[in-house]
């Protein structure tokens, strides 16, 4: 009897390189260090080459919460945070990240895989099949790019990159069919720095790290500025989150000027809390705001002067009525929605530099730039003070006492009472160190997935600002948080339910439907994601707390009652601008 045997299968024969390991020695070439994906049957093979480079890999609970840890990552270090991303569903659930990222002007770069070359766009029914992922992302991305063969992919990379440095930034998406990510692309283009090939000079196949900046002004523009601002009589300077990264010149420019300055959501600590020319983030207060109205010169430099930094109220009545001067490295923006008599496409940094430099040209020659600042911003202030709460003065003297306590601290927020108080009245004593989803798209649950970004990215202690609404959206990235043994600071400001919306249904004599929600009781369910928990009930305790849970390995939830005494006695002693 013959006896039969059975064959082995045999397995697939995997290139020496394929195009998912080319992509990730790509990204360590242009800086990557951090990528947050949740790996699955379409993108496994974009993970085959990443122990082969320095980049670390977070795992998020959701493809939203990677979208926000990559916008924390970037808001708090300033490192381009990178997404690995499902084909379908992957892709749908990190749109509204996305969202939030291109509103805010927040690079991002999102990798995903997307159906083989010839089943993509097919209508077949294949897994994950979307009818069109690229024209459906597309709508949130500055651009979406299909990788539909390995050698175009340093190119698609570069233009990236190119975008993130050289334009208005925002996320960008790149998919590639998952035929594509494995294979052959041995005889592509390396990374210079990972080819080691002593010709590499001469090689077809090595290319160099492009240069790329955005636009420098123009000289004669600059001219312009200085000669407007000499028939000033009450001028007022806005600085916009574009100038987050504009070093001591941003202050300097203030002070040659003399001129009352207002900074965006984003661009607080551009100036010192205590700085006698700044007017903090109150454009929308109505002291703040006459202050801009009366002005007969206004100069915005990297804002596009949208509603939710200078008319949070929602009232239409933030207007400009002097001569507007306008910076900007995005061309469109500098004609919405307000139009500049005088246009700066340019570089922030470059542009302030450039003004400095004229001005102080300007000043040694004899001319007084002498515009009553000091006394228009005090009266200003003084206004601004008498309009304050119990309530924003309560919330604000929390936010200080934690900024002032804990070194370096950053502060994440979502749409949440505490953060919209501290929008107005607190005060970040450097860049970078305070941000929020209030902004632009206004998404909830960004504060907790944002804040592990930022603390991934920054190696700085960082507080989520999260309501027990909000938190429940993104609740499930706390045990990431605690994956990483990172002492995050959560604190989650309750007022049972959407107390904001609530609120506004109030005042609106709306029924109350869908608002006094349920929340769970938050002790066991962080002992449950491995985090701790506190009840927050006055200020040494909160003191004490800092002190012990900042240094330790596990996040943990602060829990405060919007309505408790302490806040109050605590907003009885605060002193606003410092």
């Amino acid at each position: 009897m013959t006896q039969l045997t059975q064959t082995p299968p045999v397995s697939p024969k995997i290139p020496s390189l394929t195009c998912g390991e080319l992509l990730v020695q790509w990204l360590e070439y242009y800086g990557v260090e951090t990528v947050f994906g949740i790996p699955g049957v379409h993108t496994v093979e974009l993970y085959r080459g990443l122990p082969n480079t320095n980049i670390r890999h977070v795992t998020p609970r959701h493809e939203q919460g990677a979208g926000f840890m990559a916008d924390g990552y970037y808001r708090a270090s300033g490192k381009i945070g990178v997404c690995f991303i499902i084909t379908g569903p992957g892709m749908t659930n990190i749109m509204t990240a996305m969202a939030q990222a291109l509103a805010d002007s927040i690079p991002m770069l999102v990798i995903s895989s997307v159906n083989k070359v010839k089943d993509t766009g097919s209508g077949e029914g294949h897994l994950h099949e979307l009818h069109d992922q690229q024209g459906m992302v597309s709508k949130v991305a500055l651009t979406s790019k299909t990788i539909w063969q390995p050698e175009t992919l340093p190119k698609v990379i570069a233009e990236a990159f190119a975008l993130f440095n050289g334009a208005r930034p925002g996320p960008v998406h790149i998919q590639l069919p998952i035929d594509v990510i494995t294979a052959d692309a041995s005889h592509v283009a390396k990374p210079p720095s990972l080819k080691g090939v002593a010709d590499s000079q001469a090689d077809k196949n090595s290319l160099t790290l492009p240069q790329v900046m955005r636009p420098l002004p123009n000289p004669a523009q600059l001219d312009l500025i200085i000669e407007s601002l000499k028939t000033a009589k009450n001028p007022v300077l806005l600085y916009g989150g574009g100038c987050v990264d504009v070093d001591h010149d941003a202050q300097r420019l203030a002070e040659l000027i003399d001129v009352p300055t207002f900074l965006t959501i984003n661009a607080k600590g551009l100036l010192p809390p205590s700085h006698p020319l700044s007017l903090g983030s109150n454009q929308s207060l109505d002291a703040g705001r006459a202050v801009i109205t009366e002005a007969d010169w206004v100069l915005a430099i990297g804002t596009e002067l949208g509603e939710t930094d200078y008319d949070v109220f929602f009232n239409g009545e933030f207007k400009i009525n002097g001569t507007l001067v306008r910076i900007d490295c995005d061309a469109e923006q500098l004609q919405r929605p307000f139009i500049a008599d005088i246009a700066v496409l340019s570089d922030a940094q470059m542009a302030i530099s450039g003004l400095c430099n004229r001005l102080e040209t300007q000043i040694s020659n004899g001319q007084v730039f002498d515009h009553q600042a000091l006394s228009r911003v005090n009266a200003a202030k003084q206004a601004l003070i008498e309009e304050t709460t119990p309530d924003f003065a309560g919330q604000n003297a929390l936010l200080k006492l934690i900024r002032d306590e804990v070194e370096g601290v950053i502060f994440v927020g979502d749409s949440t009472q505490p953060v919209y108080s501290g929008n107005l009245g607190f005060e970040a004593l450097a860049p970078r160190k305070w941000f929020n989803s209030s902004t632009g798209f206004g998404t909830l649950g960004y504060g907790l997935p944002a804040a592990i970004g930022a603390m991934v990215g920054s190696n700085l202690p960082v507080v989520s600002l999260i309501g027990d609404g909000g938190i429940q959206f993104t609740i499930a990235e706390l045990i990431c948080a605690a994956e990483l043994e990172l002492p995050l600071i959560i604190l989650l400001w309750n007022n049972q339910g959407y107390g904001e919306i609530r609120r506004y249904m109030e005042e609106g004599g709306l029924p109350l439907i869908g608002v006094n929600i349920k929340t769970p009781n938050f002790e066991p369910l962080a002992a449950g994601f491995g985090a701790g928990y506190r009840r927050i009930t006055d200020k040494q305790q909160l003191l004490e707390s800092l002190q012990s849970d900042i240094k330790g390995k596990q996040p943990i939830i602060y829990e405060i009652d919007e309505a408790d005494e302490f806040l109050k006695e605590m907003g009885k002693t605060v002193t606003y601008f410092s």
